[in-house]
Formats: structure tokens, C-alpha cells, sequence
């Protein structure tokens, strides 16, 4: 029974050494996450950049159109789509190779117009969020300690959390007086400055998202011990003050991965706007989908440009938690070296 135990605690050993040599190193894996971002940011910002100078004065291909022609590539798909190759006595079709040809030509065509979505569905995003966390953090505050008037936040937020956000926005659209008012603001819509649409984007996700965040930041309002609060009164401090400088510093730290979750999911739900004729990522691929019948393939490269920038949100939230976080308070590694540590205790 003692050796069986021994051979089979050697054995889960070897596979451990084996999974460990057949996983890249980490500073592997850095380098290749680094490389992707560099070339990922590098043709987001080029594309910008060249679009809204060199293109706009007409130097080079010009504002939205291809740094490179897909007509290479083009031919050589024709090429390989009516050939096979020959591998030993077997002939091999080439299709395949044909393919991915004609999979990179569309994404040298169809590059502009996808960084040029790219850039409201970041903007639409970042103000979005700006804005709602201001609208939330007294919204979660009048909810925990607004005695009686906590209703009222109650009511924003349920009323917000439980309708759509695509009917929320034909509302702000077609219901309201909204487009009227914002499309005779003579600078709406000309130029840099978007169109009406793109600005009651920004009021509907502003809505939506504060209610989310108000909801992730109460859960982490909660969580701080009571007595931090009597501390700060102890000391002098009112309950405004007591909750400014001693509860919401700690609050907002363990709001951080709630956020980023709240992050990612505008991102993704950002394609929503293009209902409303905003042109961001998704609206602008669907329409050139519409009119070449190419769904697979720009499909598969709207997703690849959605993955970059969700990454990134994550990464960058990752390290903003890292840099904030209070040694031995609400970190990450905190919570997990304790868990290590009680595994070991549970072991001996």
C-alpha cells in the first residue's frame, strides 16, 4: 500500500515537471502578450494619426483609405484556389491556403474602417464610465447611509438595472426631444465633434453604467468594517467627512475588480449603439458585411480587434488595482498567499 502510494505521488510529480516543461516560461509569455500590444496600439494609433493629419492634407493614400494594396494577395488566392499541391503521390488541395489569402486582403481593405470604429467605441466607453462613476459614488452613498432617502437610489438603480439597455437607448433617441436639441447646436456633427447620435450614446451609457457601478461600489461600501467609520468620528471628523476620507479611499480600492467587469462589459455592449447609427466597431463592420457577404471573415476580425481592447481594459485595471492597493489591505495576493498558507497549515 506504502509503495503504491509512493509510485503514484512519483508519478503525479513527473506529470507536474512535464506540464511545467511544456508551458512556455513567463517571461516567454510576456514578451509575446508585449509584442501583440505593440502591434496592436501601433496600428490603432498609426491609423489615427495618418487619418486625422497626413490623410486629411492629402499626403499618401488619403483619410480611410489602405496603407498597403490587398491586390497581391488577391491574385495569389486565385492562384492557389485552382491549383493543389503535391505531397508525394497525394495532390493537396490549396483552398485553404486560398483562404487565408483572401482573409488578409479583406483585412488590409477593411483596416481603416475598423480603427475608425475603433476609436468611438474607446471614446464612447472611457467617457461613459467617467461620467457614471461620478453619477454612482453618491448614488451607493445615499443608498448605504441616506436613511429614508436611500429609495431613492434605490429606484434609480432598479429601474435602470431592470430594463434594457438597447430600449433605454431608442428612448433617449426617438422618445425624447434629445436629437432636436443636440442637432441645432451648430458645432454637433462637424468636423471632430461627432453627430447627435454619438452624444445620447454617451447619456445612455452614462445611465446604464451608474447604475451598475453604483451597485458594485455599494457591495464594497459594505464591506468596510463599521468601526472604521466611529474611528473617524472619534477623532473629530463628521459623517461626511468620516465616509470621504476614511471609507470611500478604502471602498474604491475594493471596487476595482468590479469595475474592470463593469469595463469589459461596455466594451462588448457598446455595439449596441450602433442602433442608434452611431458609427462604432460593430456598426461599421456589419455594413461592410452587408454589401460583400463576408460575415465569417470580418466577423472574425471584429473579434479580434474587440479581444485587443478588452485585454488591454484588463490589463491596464490589473495594474492600476496593483498600484493603489494598500500593502496587506484588499490585495489580491494578500487574499491568495493567506489561502497557500492555510492549505500548508491544512496539510501538516
Amino acid at each position: 500500500m506504502t509503495e503504491r502510494t509512493e509510485g503514484t505521488e512519483s508519478m503525479g510529480e513527473t506529470r507536474s515537471i512535464g506540464t511545467r516543461r511544456l508551458r512556455p516560461p513567463r517571461d516567454v509569455e510576456a514578451l509575446l502578450a508585449f509584442v501583440a500590444g505593440v502591434a496592436f496600439w501601433g496600428w490603432l494609433v498609426t491609423r489615427w494619426l495618418y487619418d486625422w493629419t497626413l490623410g486629411r492634407w492629402g499626403i499618401g493614400p488619403g483619410s480611410g483609405e489602405s496603407f498597403l494594396s490587398p491586390a497581391p494577395l488577391e491574385r495569389a488566392a486565385e492562384t492557389f484556389a485552382n491549383t493543389r499541391a503535391v505531397v508525394g503521390p497525394v495532390g493537396v488541395s490549396t483552398e485553404w491556403l486560398a483562404g487565408a489569402l483572401d482573409g488578409a486582403a479583406l483585412a488590409i481593405e477593411i483596416a481603416p474602417a475598423l480603427a475608425t470604429g475603433a476609436w468611438y467605441t474607446i471614446v464612447l466607453t472611457a467617457v461613459s464610465v467617467v461620467l457614471g462613476f461620478c453619477i454612482a459614488v453618491p448614488l451607493s452613498v445615499l443608498r448605504v447611509y441616506g436613511g429614508p432617502f436611500r429609495w431613492v437610489a434605490i429606484a434609480y438603480t432598479e429601474l435602470i438595472r431592470g430594463t434594457p439597455l438597447l430600449a433605454q437607448l431608442f428612448v433617449l433617441y426617438y422618445g425624447l426631444p434629445l436629437s432636436i436639441w443636440l442637432n441645432d447646436v451648430d458645432v454637433v456633427g462637424r468636423g471632430f465633434v461627432p453627430a447627435y447620435a454619438f452624444w445620447i450614446a454617451i447619456v445612455g451609457f452614462t445611465i446604464n453604467g451608474s447604475a451598475y457601478q453604483a451597485e458594485y461600489i455599494r457591495g464594497a461600501l459594505e464591506s468596510v468594517d463599521e468601526g472604521q467609520l466611529t474611528a473617524a468620528r472619534a477623532i473629530g471628523l463628521s459623517k461626511i467627512e468620516g465616509i470621504r476620507h476614511v471609507v470611500l479611499p478604502q471602498t474604491l480600492r475594493y471596487a476595482i475588480p468590479a469595475w474592470t467587469n463593469e469595463l469589459v462589459y461596455l466594451i462588448k455592449y457598446s455595439s449596441l449603439a450602433g442602433f442608434i447609427t452611431v458609427p462604432e466597431l460593430y456598426y461599421r463592420a456589419s455594413r461592410i458585411a452587408s454589401t460583400n457577404l463576408e460575415y465569417t471573415t470580418i466577423f472574425g476580425l471584429l473579434a479580434l480587434v474587440y479581444l485587443g481592447l478588452v485585454l488591454t481594459a484588463t490589463n491596464l485595471m490589473d495594474r492600476l488595482e496593483h498600484r493603489v492597493a494598500v500593502p496587506g489591505l484588499g490585495r489580491a495576493e494578500g487574499r491568495q498567499q493567506g489561502t497557500a498558507e492555510e492549505a500548508a497549515g491544512e496539510r501538516q
